[in-house]
């Protein structure tokens, strides 16, 4: 049999439906074909439930699996070892294979895969389900499980992972009949890409494995209880464009699902059809080119001054995949108070959650701004184009102020942001870039120009320290001619550097730099301003006068690496020329950089985004006339 809960009310649209299929999903009231039709073969035949798995995964076009092997799951690595469409990555941790799974689907757009044994194989995977989860992206985790006899015995190994994992999932699954594993595998796909995209677990006995069953792989999915709305309303279309073709202070407020939806062109055509002004995300940077005039940067905690106050002082938000999180609203009562909201996002439970709503929009957000567009233009035709000279006037005028910047460090140890900048510059926008979490993930989402969607992946909601190395080696399995670098912390990278080991052995050529404080640099900052500079067990002794524990040269040679250090200005340009130019090992750059260097600018959490500050004790004028 297979148990598991009715699927959660579906969470952004990615396409196609399934990995390996060409076609977008059909529509919600249809069942959804599984594969194309040139991979399905009507002939059943017997073979044993582990088997079963592999020729799932063969069928439903999963091309790369991230994993550990263990006495659970053991079973099913028999028979992928003779599979020619699947390539199994063999990890360091598990966790190292979920944020693999995570960095190959953010950087692609396909369904990740991860497996593991029962037990702490299995709860190893929490943080990066937990992780997918929260950034909507599109994974299915399989995990062994004890035999069905066994459930619930505390037998060896064993681990609820369905309950534990029910509210971190997008939908899973217990299976313990092997005739169910084609069918549950086509719909955990399926689950996963469709609607707002998600994470899904599959967990399967070990019985289910070794037993015998005849594999009969579905033609269609077909899920009552699971429709995503794609089409959006066109009654709340209409009145979302007679607001932006009338407002005098709009704002483009756009989120991670504009990624995820794949409308990163639609939505450059509502910007220059509109005029308004745009703001991305940490979750949507590269959504809108940051070239692009009318792009004010990323809201937030750590935004520009000129996206923070555009919101505050807007007439009207459409916010398009966001989430009205609490790092962009900062104080939600004092959060844009004077603005109308339209809120477009294929989830409803996301529409209203944290603030209120004038016009709701349920659907695919490329559908959403497809439609939005005609719209526009026909309300152009009639009322003209809106008057926004005042509104940019005043923009510009931010963002001519206030423009990002960074002082050089007065220790003699390098500025972080020169060196993420300079990574980013000497690179370039076809690469992709996957940060750690702290302050070297906001440098690298302000001083990085991004070009391109999927071109930044970064653990936006749950902040898992760790992402940054695995996640950017399943981006490169995913796109292996792309430069990937990971912008990592002496922290984070202590996290999950084991995986380097894999990267080395498989022919992963990351790049990784380490931006080197010898602290847990963000929060060090914060004891800084808020605890009086008490450093309590923020000091890593990673550099700065200490032993180098461990020396992160020697480490990346350990692991097969090419270890490179930097320590000043004049060899930064250097020094990332010479990662640039291996291509053939993984390579390590540790940047030793000062540990006084603060992400500016700030709201500081639970306050007002109207108290900003542009630097240490120093916030914007806002009603100063210019």
């Amino acid at each position: 049999m297979v148990q598991g809960p009715h699927p959660a009310p579906p969470r952004m649209p990615v396409s196609p439906a399934v990995v390996g299929a060409t076609a977008r999903p059909a529509p919600p009231s249809a069942p959804t074909p599984v594969v194309p039709s040139e991979r399905v073969e009507r002939v059943t035949e017997q073979v044993t439930g582990a088997k079963s798995i592999v020729r799932s995964l063969e069928e439903v076009g999963a091309e790369v699996v991230f994993g550990i092997p263990g006495g659970a799951i053991l079973p099913t690595y028999d028979p992928l070892m003779d599979s020619t469409r699947l390539r199994h990555i063999l990890v360091r941790h598990e966790q190292g294979a979920g944020h693999a799974a995570t960095g190959y689907a953010a950087a692609t757009g396909l369904v990740g895969v991860c497996m593991a044994t029962s037990g702490p194989g299995a709860t190893n995977l929490v943080t990066p389900i937990a992780d997918a989860n929260m950034d909507s992206v599109p994974m299915v985790a399989i995990t062994g499980q004890v035999g069905a006899a066994m459930i619930g015995t505390d037998a060896f190994q064993e681990a609820d992972i369905v309950g534990i994992t029910l509210p971190i999932t997008k939908h899973n699954y217990l299976v313990t009949d092997p005739a169910d594993i084609p069918r549950v595998i086509a719909e955990a796909f399926h689950v996963a890409a469709s609607g707002r995209p998600g994470p899904v677990l599959v967990d399967i006995a070990k019985s289910a494995m070794q037993a015998s069953t005849t594999f009969a792989w579905p033609q269609e999915v077909s899920l009552p209880g699971y429709h995503p709305v794609t089409k959006p309303h066109a009654k709340q279309i209409r009145e979302a464009a007679r607001l932006l073709a009338t407002s005098r202070r709009p704002v483009l407020y756009v989120g991670g699902g504009v990624i995820r939806a794949r409308a990163a062109e639609q939505l450059r055509r509502l910007t220059d059809a509109s005029g308004a002004p745009v703001v991305t995300t940490l979750m949507a940077r590269g959504a809108l080119p940051d070239t692009h005039p009318q792009h004010l940067g990323m809201p937030g905690m750590h935004g520009t001054v000129a996206a923070v106050a555009a919101l505050q002082k807007a007439d009207l938000i459409v916010a398009l995949g966001a989430r009205f999180d609490d790092r962009v609203t900062g104080l939600l009562s004092s959060f844009a108070p004077h603005a109308t909201v339209v809120h477009a996002d294929i989830d409803p439970a996301e529409i209203g959650k944290n603030k209120a709503v004038d016009v709701p929009i349920v659907g695919d957000l490329r559908e959403v701004l497809t439609d939005l567009l005609p719209e526009l233009e026909r309300e152009h035709a009639h009322h003209g184009k809106p008057d926004l000279e005042g509104w940019w006037r005043q923009l510009d005028a931010w963002r001519e102020t206030f423009g990002l910047g960074f002082d050089e460090p007065s220790d003699g140890h390098l500025a972080p942001q020169h060196v993420i900048q300079r990574i980013g510059e000497l690179t370039g926008p076809e690469a992709t870039y996957v940060a750690g979490v702290g302050q070297h993930q906001m440098w690298a989402a302000q001083f990085i120009k991004y070009e391109r969607p999927n071109s930044w992946l970064n653990s936006g909601g749950l902040g898992t320290m760790g992402y940054a190395v695995p996640a950017a080696m399943g981006a490169k399995v995913g796109e292996p001619d792309r430069t990937v670098w990971a912008i990592d912390g002496d922290g984070c990278f202590q996290m999950t550097n084991q995986e380097l080991a894999t990267c080395a052995i498989n022919d992963i050529p990351i790049k990784v730099a380490v931006v080197n404080n010898s602290s847990l640099g963000m929060v060090r900052q914060w004891q800084t301003l808020f605890y009086e500079s008490r450093y309590s067990n923020t000091d890593l002794h990673t550099g700065h006068g200490t032993r180098r524990i461990p020396d992160f040269v020697k480490l990346a040679d350990a692991y097969g690496c090419v270890g490179l250090r930097c320590e000043t200005k004049a060899d930064v340009d250097a020094t990332i020329k010479r990662a640039l130019e291996i291509d053939d090992q993984p390579v390590v750059v540790d940047f030793t950089v000062s540990r006084d260097a603060m992400v500016w600018p700030m709201v500081a959490a639970g306050v007002s985004n109207d108290d900003i500050q542009y630097a240490r004790g120093i916030s914007p004028a806002w009603d100063r006339e210019d």
